[in-house]
């Protein structure tokens, strides 16, 4: 068994960066419109709360993550992963006359957070809410910042030398952060990436509540999402498919997908995987069927919620 790669960190100080869209909702009606729409609850939530949700289907498939900034006049919806032109028109097609919101355009913006040293003393906004810039350029989200366009780069922040993409995506994966289109995509719901905690069951009807609800309630979660790592001597990558390590006939029992995959170098990969329930409990898989498949080693992202079980009943 190869040694495990996920105790990695960036040396120095350094910062994460990644490209994100906005849209801007403005009117009385917004906090309404937003909860009907995203999986989180919005409606009651004051000026100043920040409220990571999903964007999901009416089945309740996960679409985007998204962020809301609330604010006295509307909302900002901050989209950090998933297509935001088509979740714009999705937002545009259910908007009636009668609703008090206007849409604004997609606007390109960054999401940025530093990470490495020093960190510990830096500017951050407090526990779910979030605050403005100085200059109106963007806003603090806990220790995250979002940069609108052609924004420059507070001091504190740049002087930190941004990842590689390669350290970008090692970090995320190390995480268990899903991203479209490997775990964001119409396949994929909210609770099998590990995103329980964006997902209100008690709020009452809004898109996808319903099947979310069924989910929670008979304990339908059929897949969870697991980091995996392997060496490969000749530094090929694993088959997608995942199957179970038993005998006989476990040993051609389908097991899961690898959804995302990284190659570190000297034959080191790692990625994420959409496991089965039945194999949750091994701490290995076999990536492809046969006697030359490889074994890789299957851990938990420290991000990752649970799904909940039973929660969507009524009393």
């Amino acid at each position: 068994m190869t040694a495990t790669p996920w105790d990695w960190q960036p040396g120095g100080p350094r910062r994460r960066q990644q490209d994100a869209s906005l849209i801007r909702l403005e009117g009385p009606d917004t906090r309404r419109f937003l909860h009907g729409q995203t999986s989180a609850a919005i409606e009651t939530q004051q000026p100043g709360s920040w409220i990571p949700t999903c964007c999901i289907t009416a089945t309740g498939r996960l679409r985007a993550l998204a962020e809301v900034l609330v604010d006295d006049n509307g909302a900002w919806l901050l989209l950090t992963s998933g297509d935001a032109e088509s979740i714009w028109q999705a937002l545009d097609r259910v908007l009636f006359p009668a609703d008090q919101v206007r849409l604004g355009p997609v606007m390109p913006a960054q999401l940025m957070a530093p990470v490495g040293d020093a960190t510990e003393n830096l500017p951050r906004s407090p526990e779910g809410r979030w605050l403005a810039l100085e200059d109106g350029s963007g806003w603090l989200v806990g220790s995250r910042l979002v940069l609108q366009p052609d924004a420059a780069l507070p001091l504190w922040l740049a002087d930190r030398p941004p990842l590689s993409p390669q350290e970008q995506e090692r970090w995320r994966i190390q995480q268990g952060t899903p991203t479209a289109p490997g775990e964001i995509n119409e396949d994929t719901n909210p609770f099998e990436v590990g995103l329980a905690d964006r997902v209100s069951l008690s709020k009452g009807c809004y898109v996808g509540q319903e099947t979310l609800a069924k989910l929670a309630t008979y304990d339908g979660v059929k897949r969870q999402l697991r980091r995996w790592h392997w060496h490969s001597p000749a530094s090929t990558s694993p088959a997608s498919a995942l199957f179970s390590p038993g005998e006989g006939e476990d040993s051609s029992r389908r097991a899961g997908q690898i959804t995302s995959a990284l190659h570190l170098g000297d034959g080191l990969w790692i990625g994420l995987a959409l496991v089965r329930r039945q194999a949750l409990d091994q701490p290995e898989l076999l990536a492809g069927n046969g006697p030359q498949a490889p074994y890789l080693q299957l851990s938990r992202p420290p991000g990752f919620v649970d799904p909940p079980v039973g929660a969507g009943r009524q009393p």
